[in-house]
């Protein structure tokens, strides 16, 4: 198709519903999203929202368009004609939405605001709050509790961690779900089938300087679940040290969330954890006395659209006090 069909197709979509205006550059990156993954379950995980909120949400864009941007079934999903055509305008759009976003914030001189995290991050977080505030990660990786002293004591405005009901209640601080992991097994032998929580192991250190949020995690997974709590000395909760552990031990080992994403050796095997399915929930969290609107603002961009990520199904496992428990 010639660009100026291409064009054409654009403003011919756009005067069939209202106008372009009543779109979200949100549903714009949404398509982009669905149309780089060819995958809603994918790209929802990538843009950190519920699934069925993502494919709500292209609906309306097809609506507000006039036309058809995907063909999807349960085992595919495809650009169609007018999708294929629409990407690299929408991806134009975006930039320019972008350019002009950072240019704001350049004249405006946005007020700065400093995160901390643990060991994760939602994707392009400076991107996200680009219009509201000049974004800082900090550089220094601690653990949660530390984290979450250190907004409470004024070191950060804003920290990713995990962190429990008395948490908050002793820091003065005020947290919203902006991530969650599904933890899993690891096991010796190559058996990849789902385990249940009550036949696996997990193990608390006696390093309480780095791993307390886990110890006191772990400890409440087994008294729950029925899980074997196994105290190491070595902290070896992560990396090699871990999988020393799951050698060594006649039951599966729950993993923990800092090695989430961690490659796996060959003589061992990481299987789904069933009966309950265990999440670790990520917090943003912030002083409860914080009045500046670069913070506040940058609190709801990072959070617009995250949904629950499946902590509050059925079958779904948190601790008793996580302040996200339903």
């Amino acid at each position: 198709m010639a660009p100026g069909r291409d064009s054409s197709l654009l403003v011919g979509a756009a005067s069939q519903s209202r106008t372009m205006a009543v779109m979200e550059l949100r549903q714009l990156r949404y398509f982009v999203a669905v149309a780089e993954e060819l995958n809603f379950g994918r790209a929802a995980e990538r843009l950190l929202i519920a699934g069925p909120s993502l494919s709500q949400q292209i609906k309306a864009l097809e609506r507000d368009l006039g036309v058809r941007l995907f063909d999807r079934d349960r085992r595919s999903v495809s650009l169609t004609p007018a999708g294929t055509a629409l990407l690299p305008h929408i991806r134009a759009v975006l930039e320019r939405a972008d350019d002009v976003r950072s240019r704001a914030a350049r004249m405006s001189g946005s007020e700065p605001v400093r995160l901390g995290y643990v060991s994760w991050l939602p994707a392009d977080p400076v991107a996200r709050v680009s219009a509201v505030a000049q974004l800082h990660v900090d550089a220094w990786v601690a653990p949660s509790h530390t984290q979450a002293a250190r907004v409470s004591s004024g070191g950060l405005d804003l920290a990713i961690c995990w962190v429990c009901t008395d948490d908050l209640e002793r820091h003065g601080l005020n947290a919203r779900l902006i991530g969650a992991d599904r933890l899993y097994a690891v096991a010796a032998g190559t058996d990849p089938d789902a385990v249940r929580v009550r036949d696996t192991a997990v193990l608390c250190s006696d390093d309480t300087a780095s791993w307390l949020q886990w110890n006191v995690y772990a400890e409440r997974l087994a008294r729950d679940t029925g899980a074997h709590a196994l105290r190491i000395s070595d902290s070896g909760i992560t990396g090699s040290g871990f999988f020393d552990h799951v050698r060594r031990s006649p039951r599966p080992i729950v993993n923990c969330p800092k090695s989430q994403t961690s490659s796996v050796p060959s003589d061992l095997v990481k299987r789904p954890l069933v009966e309950p399915r265990v999440y670790w929930t990520w917090s943003l969290v912030w002083r409860r006395d914080e009045t500046r609107s670069a913070v506040l603002a940058t609190v709801d961009a990072l959070t617009d659209g995250v949904g629950d990520l499946g902590i509050h199904d059925p079958d779904a496992w948190l601790p008793d006090d996580d302040p996200h428990r339903r």
